[in-house]
């Protein structure tokens, strides 16, 4: 067992009541977890503050309480510390707990709005294939090495981060790749972890519901990178104009990647089709089965990383022609009548519009392209007329649709999409609140080279409504029903 005050190197700590010479079994800030000899850590949440649950956590066996205002009544035998931030201190706890072992691999962060799981997971793959131990921590899944295990956010809280990357080092890993959200930063889930390099894909519209500010959402981002030590790297995108402010304060080693301007690492697209991509990548030409503008961005930001962290520069060619998309992103299938359904995680205005125009890019226009959308319930509402304008101005029909509702009603949703719609596109929609339902009249609608996209949930296998989870595969769901139409 771990000794207390051997846990809290590197909190701030403002007063103790108590002692911190006392074995800790373990942490957890869910004072339902507790048992006899644990750490409980009241930390203010969005929706709960754990404050409130510190009598329970003691019922339950707490041993020790770290809170950032000492209750009014203290227990004999239970030691008290008073921190600055509960979530900083929860962040270092679970590192020392754990015995750092982000300090055992090389953990890359890859950070941004559009692009995160594309570029953690292939560069998992690039890795794999390259024949070494790798990790990822993803929003679609954790992978110790070949063991995968689920996941449940884009960046999971410092206990999970930490317990998973304990199992990586245990098991030999040497590379791990992970999201890194805005939320996951702003709560401090990151701090205490050793990261070897950061990259940063771009910055658009989203999150606004939690971030106040597009600054302030830009200014989390970048406080990432200016938290990287000098013996790490920093590689971000100068084609977003957000990629040179992530490197103004940085200690870290500078790189820069663009398809437009002069940069450490630079592509040309040579040919974009359905099948892929043939880019020109520093003079040398490798051909990518991923599809469109963005995948050249995030293929170039893999080559990069890759690169940067000494893999031989033939070999990493050979290795991204090898790789496939990602589960719900730009993933697509073709009926027998050639009609090509597109299933994307596009759930913000720019990653909606990076996909219509590389479908646009590509189709002859002699076809029609029916888009699927909708917005999910209890996020940022100001996004929802400008998804709405978008699907509207780059398809030729549009059905709008649920996403996730969560708590809200799905026909007010809808509305707030609608009010985007220009005059001149009005006849090219129709609303079907009903997702399923809506799938299935894009299939009705459809005829042989037909191109149906269906945007939002991408990798996701369930539909929340009202607090529930039903099983919902926007993949299996339109493959199923173009088969039953015999299409």
């Amino acid at each position: 067992m771990a000794q207390l005050k051997d846990i809290l190197y590197k909190v701030t700590i403002n007063s103790v009541v108590g002692s911190t010479s006392v074995p800790v079994n373990a942490i957890d800030f869910d004072s339902r977890n507790i048992v006899q000899d644990d750490v409980f850590v009241a930390i203010k949440g969005t929706i709960t503050d754990g404050h409130q649950y510190i009598d329970l956590a003691v019922e339950n066996g707490a041993v020790a309480i770290i809170c950032e205002a000492l209750p009014d009544t203290l227990h004999n035998g239970i030691t008290y510390i008073e921190v600055e931030s509960a979530s900083r201190a929860l962040a270092f706890m679970a590192a020392n707990f754990y015995d750092n072992p982000s300090q055992n691999l090389k953990l890359i962060g890859v950070t941004g709005t559009n692009g995160k799981t594309t570029v953690a997971t292939l560069l998992y793959h690039l890795f794999k294939k390259a024949g070494f131990k790798v990790g990822l921590l993803s929003t679609v899944k954790v992978m110790v090495d070949t063991q995968e295990y689920p996941a449940t956010h884009t960046t999971p809280d410092s206990l999970t981060i930490n317990k998973y990357l304990s199992l990586m080092s245990v098991a030999g890993v040497e590379f791990c790749f992970m999201e890194v959200s805005s939320h996951g930063i702003h709560q401090n889930r990151t701090e205490g972890l050793h990261f070897e390099g950061g990259i940063f894909t771009n910055l658009s519209h989203d999150h606004l519901d939690y971030h106040s500010t597009f600054a302030e959402y830009r200014d989390v981002k970048k406080s990432f990178f200016d938290n990287l030590s000098k013996d790490a790297f920093a590689l971000v995108n100068i084609d977003d104009r957000n990629g040179l402010v992530m490197l103004q304060n940085t200690k870290a080693k500078k790189y820069t990647y663009a398809l437009k301007t002069y940069a450490d690492y630079k592509a040309h697209i040579l040919e974009n089709q359905f099948t892929g991509l043939l880019l020109k990548i520093n003079e040398n030409e490798v051909w990518t089965r991923l599809i469109g503008n963005f995948n050249a961005y995030n293929i170039l930001a893999i080559y990069a990383a890759a690169d940067v962290l000494g893999l031989e520069k033939v070999e990493n060619l050979r290795l991204i022609s090898e790789l496939e998309s990602v589960s719900g992103r730009f993933q697509y299938l073709i009926s027998e009548d050639k009609i090509t359904a597109i299933i994307d995680y596009a759930h913000t205005p720019d990653a909606l519009q990076n996909v219509l125009e590389t479908i646009n890019s590509i189709r002859t226009k002699n076809e029609e392209l029916i888009t699927v959308v909708g917005c999910g319930g209890d996020r940022d509402k100001t996004k929802r007329p400008k998804m709405g304008h978008i699907a509207s101005a780059l398809s030729t029909k549009v059905i709008f649709t649920s996403d996730n509702p969560r708590s809200e009603v799905p026909e007010k949703i809808i509305e707030d999409i609608e009010k985007g719609v220009e005059p001149q596109n009005y006849k090219k929609t129709v609303s079907i609140a009903d997702r399923r339902q809506a799938i299935k009249t894009a299939c009705q609608m459809a005829q042989p080279n037909d191109i149906i996209l269906i945007a939002g949930k991408g990798h996701e296998t369930y539909q929340e409504v009202k607090g529930v989870k039903s099983d919902f595969d926007d993949y299996k769901i339109v493959k199923e029903f173009l088969k039953q139409l015999g299409k």
